[in-house]
């Protein structure tokens, strides 16, 4: 009996994956086509759980959100909470990286693969600049566009991004395909966004100015792509995040002497501890996402955190109300639609790591010149 298909020396083989020819192996490629198998329910996995530590991640979002929002009411300079917010978290992010002997290697390791000519550019290592621009962005057009379309915008933005980052291969440095999936669930979710902020969208004034926190939510799904990059580089969370609090910070720093030359320094610091823990919440924030992003891609991160975010702004909304803080059925309604976006999103085909593409690609063609 025929031990299977040969072509020349080598053989090829059709167990549940793309036609690979090597001498004298068996090699399959795995593709995500044979729905339910055992091999695509352990390729789903980390996935999942991807998803689920990018709704860790939103929660802290908008817990962060709450501590620096109400920093800036009591100093009337949202700029000066957000230089606080992340000059904090660089200064304790600096202090673990002098004691932890990972993440100076890891800086190490980054500094030379930068030097390099296979390493990260420069360019690609000033993530934490998008996050300093959607700071500045809030404190310059939140207030006349109204929170509920600055919202709108800068998911809009940041979703389209992660789109077209995700099918670029950026950061993770795996092709996530246009599916029918993946697009219908971006859509959901920017409609969970509306519907979620609907009851104060009659208050917003529309103007050119919603291009700003759209191109800032473009800067953030970079944002997440690079930094994956970064951590992926150094192997270390820590330092990805230290780089990342450093460029914004330097930004920040740069605004906030700018804006209190015209306008003068706060004049009073609240003195209750709580309000300048917006830095370390960020950490989590900021190292969680470079690590996520490589099991779900830009767009599922997006996607997941925005959930989370949601969910946490009612939860606190709920447990610990602010003046102006409201629950409606809209807000509701929106969080259960954001989570069908994600499942929507999820479902399909994952990525495609280049090499592996590549691979399958050029046996084919070998196969096929020899038919």
């Amino acid at each position: 009996m025929s031990p299977g298909p040969r072509c020349g020396r080598g053989r090829i083989s059709h167990n549940g994956g793309s036609l690979v020819r090597r001498p004298d192996t068996v090699v399959s490629v795995p593709t995500e086509t044979t729905a339910g198998s055992p091999a695509r329910v352990r390729r789903m996995l980390p996935r999942v759980f991807g998803l689920l530590g990018a709704a860790g991640v939103g929660f802290l979002l908008a817990s962060q959100s709450r501590v620096n929002g109400v920093l800036g009411t009591r100093l009337e300079d949202a700029l000066a909470a957000s230089v606080i917010s992340f000059g904090g978290g660089l200064v304790l992010l600096l202090v673990v990286t002098l004691v932890n002997s990972n993440a100076r290697r890891g800086m190490g390791r980054l500094a030379r693969a930068v030097r390099g000519d296979t390493g990260p550019r420069p360019w690609q290592c000033l993530g934490g600049v998008c996050g300093a621009f959607l700071v500045f962005s809030q404190s310059v057009a939140a207030n006349l566009l109204g929170v509920a379309l600055f919202t709108v915008g800068a998911v809009g933005g940041q979703i389209a991004s992660g789109l077209i980052v995700d099918r670029l291969g950026l950061g993770a440095g795996v092709v996530r395909y246009f599916t029918t999936h993946r697009v219908a669930g971006a859509v959901l979710a920017l409609a969970a966004v509306v519907m979620a902020v609907s009851a104060r969208l009659g208050a917003a004034h529309a103007s050119w100015l919603v291009l700003l926190p759209a191109v800032a939510g473009v800067g953030v799904a970079w944002q997440q792509a690079m930094n994956g990059l970064v951590k992926q580089t150094a192997g270390s969370a820590v330092s990805a995040a230290t780089l990342n609090f450093g460029t914004g910070t330097t930004v920040l720093l740069l605004a906030f002497a700018v804006d209190s030359v015209l306008h003068g320094l706060p004049s009073e610091w609240p003195a209750a501890p709580w309000m300048y823990i917006g830095g370390p919440i960020g950490i989590f924030v900021v190292a969680g996402s470079a690590v996520l992003v490589h099991y779900t891609g830009v767009l599922l991160l997006s996607m997941g955190i925005v959930f989370g975010q949601l969910s946490g702004a009612l939860l606190l909304d709920l447990l610990l109300p602010v003046a102006g803080s409201r629950v409606d059925l809209a807000t509701v309604l929106g969080i259960c639609l954001a989570l069908l976006a994600v499942v929507v999103a999820s479902m399909g085909r994952g990525g495609v790591s280049p090499r592996a593409r590549s691979a399958t690609i050029a046996n084919r063609e070998r196969h096929d010149s020899r038919r």
